[in-house]
């Protein structure tokens, strides 16, 4: 391993420093990054110490040479990076310059209720020209992020990174590190946004499938097409703001500004990747490299090699590179539906750049998308196969053939009996809108599907990837590198459904709206719970707790990986298990801005006592 020495750092660091700079980005996030290295006390500008001050206000960016308004912190976007040490009590003092109420919340830090930062839920919020001072003891270590929790302020700059250094040696060494904040930056107003897709579903979806390419054999074929426009269904929905309106960025850079972070060949390398955009999963990858994920949602994992990862809205992943010649790589983080791409450098030297993929094509919904769980087989998966259900004809299958299992799912037809195929779970409810798969689910508009078969998809390549042809990290292959830190069993299970409605732009848990929730959802202090999301929807969601580590249940046992945030794929389910350890009230939320925003968010009280836990549980 190459040792990065005091001399040769700053002689990496002068040649960023030889670089244009830019006003409104913080010393970390300057066109050129020579990086951190560890063994050097804040060799970039940072936050750090026992107290830190910050101030929200206004301001303007550029990206790609063009002019935005934006929100920043300490007149910077993103905002500075804050790097803390475990073990030490931070105290940060926020003032607030808007006209409007802001907040900050420390996202996956393990902090007193009352530090949390969500208006309304753990604190009143930082009313307009006031200030308000956070203080909290800093519990554990890894890489995190900061936001605002106030209306849609994130989606204008407001939010920046957090790297807290272990008490001890930090077991993950590298020569040199760097931190990849990815997000999305619209010159629309948020509030513009929100409303565009309020008025009209699919509004920012500019990858219709179209005549031409039917006629080219792309995408599906006629007959899929027709069986999914009966349906009113469209397979390439698959996310809600796209690069129609939406720049990709890199610690605040787009993708023509090219930020370039530097390297020695034969280094160790450490990329803190944290996904701060407000709707867009990103795919990462660095063609030429292979990427090793060593850390989950700032919680140390054994490390697993693949050739690309998916980083779902607020999760963070560690990366180690090892470049060992002395050329350019691209860092691609391509948007989940394949509608623009995030775009750095990694390079030995500045000026020096490396082939920029072209994006690849954007994925197309399947059955398994719907929630038809074993019967997605028949559909095998693929925007380029024939249509569902294909196969050579039998007499056995005309009761199929007369109804396909895309309008049985939604209950335009029922499979006749005696068929083979389809037919022979003619017994079971594929309707998806069928409220027998889900009895406790209010028939409401926010309830527009209700997946009649989802499955645990945690096992599967994310959206769009099962065919890339290299490997792809899926949650299964996380396992945490020290045992559990509570093994004992759950003693009650929780089914929460994650439900919508794509057309009017409704979001909800169980079918209710944080404006309609009557009452939290009860834990009792210390009690173990199993809790099993049914993704009721065909668009994924970053589901994240507030206050909370859990579990994923994905076979390994007290090994288990814990994470604060769980991207459900749309259709599937996702089960983790919970030790309500935080006594306090705690935001519950789909960590898609606009999908919080429109009602997907609930509170979880911890008490003491217990008291209020109602009948939406069962005994382990």
């Amino acid at each position: 391993m190459t040792r990065l020495t005091r001399r040769r750092f700053l002689r990496d660091a002068t040649l960023g420093g030889g670089a244009i700079t830019a006003a409104w980005l913080p010393g970390w996030a300057q066109p050129v990054s020579a990086g951190i290295a560890q063994g050097i006390a804040t060799p970039l500008p940072t936050l750090s110490g026992d107290t830190i001050a910050l101030r929200v206000a206004h301001q303007m960016m550029t990206i790609d040479g063009k002019p935005s308004h934006a929100i920043g912190i300490n007149g910077t976007v993103p905002a500075p990076l804050i790097r803390l040490r475990q073990g030490q009590t931070a105290r940060l003092t926020v003032t607030n310059d808007l006209d409007e109420e802001t907040s900050i919340h420390w996202h996956g830090l393990l902090v007193p209720f009352q530090m949390d930062g969500v208006p309304g839920i753990s604190f009143p919020g930082i009313p307009a020209r006031s200030t308000f001072t956070y203080e909290f003891p800093v519990i554990q270590a890894g890489t995190y992020w900061y936001h605002s929790h106030s209306g849609l302020q994130e989606q204008m700059g407001h939010y920046g990174p957090i790297v807290i250094d272990p008490a001890g040696a930090d077991p993950i060494g590298s020569d040199r590190e760097h931190v990849i904040v990815l997000s999305d930056h619209s010159p629309l107003h948020p509030h513009t946004i929100f409303r565009k897709l309020k008025l009209q579903g699919g509004y920012f979806n500019y990858q219709k499938q179209t005549l031409g390419s039917l006629l080219a054999g792309r995408d599906q074929s006629a007959g899929e097409r027709r069986m999914w426009g009966g349906m009113r269904m469209d397979p390439t929905d698959v996310s809600d703001v796209t690069g129609a309106t939406y720049t990709y960025l890199v610690n605040g850079h787009g993708p023509g500004d090219n930020w370039t972070a530097l390297f020695a060949p034969g280094e160790r390398v450490r990329l803190r990747i944290i996904n701060a955009s407000a709707m867009t999963n990103f795919n990462v990858r660095i063609p030429g490299l292979t990427l090793t994920i060593v850390q989950a949602d700032g919680q140390d994992v054994k490390p697993v090699t693949v050739d690309e990862f998916q980083i779902a809205v607020a999760e963070t992943y560690d990366v180690i590179v090892e470049p060992t010649i002395s050329i350019a790589y691209t860092l691609v983080a391509e948007a989940w539906d394949r509608s623009g791409m995030a775009r750095a450098t990694l390079a030995p030297r500045v000026g020096m750049t490396a082939v920029v993929p072209a994006l690849r094509n954007r994925p197309l919904a399947t059955m398994a998308d719907m929630g038809m769980g074993t019967m997605a087989g028949m559909d095998h998966g693929s925007s380029h196969d024939m249509p569902a259900m294909a196969h050579p004809a039998t007499k056995a299958d005309d009761a199929a053939a007369a109804c396909p299992p895309e309008h049985a799912a939604m209950g335009h037809c029922t499979p006749g009996a005696g068929a083979s195929g389809t037919a022979a779970m003619a017994g079971m409810s594929h309707g998806m809108r069928d409220f027998a798969n889900a009895p406790g689910l209010p028939k409401t508009p926010t309830v527009q599907t209700v997946a009649p078969m989802p499955v645990d998809r945690t096992g599967e390549p994310p959206q769009g990837l099962g065919d890339a042809g290299h490997r792809i990290l899926v949650y299964r292959d996380l396992v945490a590198v020290k045992s559990n830190p509570d093994p004992r069993a759950p003693s009650r299970r929780m089914q929460i459904h994650l439900t919508g409605n794509m057309e009017r732009y409704m979001w909800a848990f169980d079918g209710v709206k944080l404006n309609e929730v009557k009452a939290p959802i009860p834990f009792r202090q210390g009690e173990r719970i199993r809790v099993t999301l049914v993704n009721d929807t065909m668009m994924a969601h970053p589901i994240h707790l507030h206050g909370h580590f859990f579990e994923l249940v994905t076979g390994h046992g007290d090994h288990a990986p814990r994470k604060h945030t769980i991207n459900v794929a749309p259709g599937g389910t996702a089960t983790f298990d919970l030790t309500a350890d935080a006594v306090g009230d705690w935001a519950f939320h789909c960590h898609m801005l606009y999908h919080m925003h429109a009602g997907m968010m609930q509170v979880v009280t911890v008490r003491p006592d217990g008291a209020g836990i109602d009948g939406k549980t069962e005994a382990a």
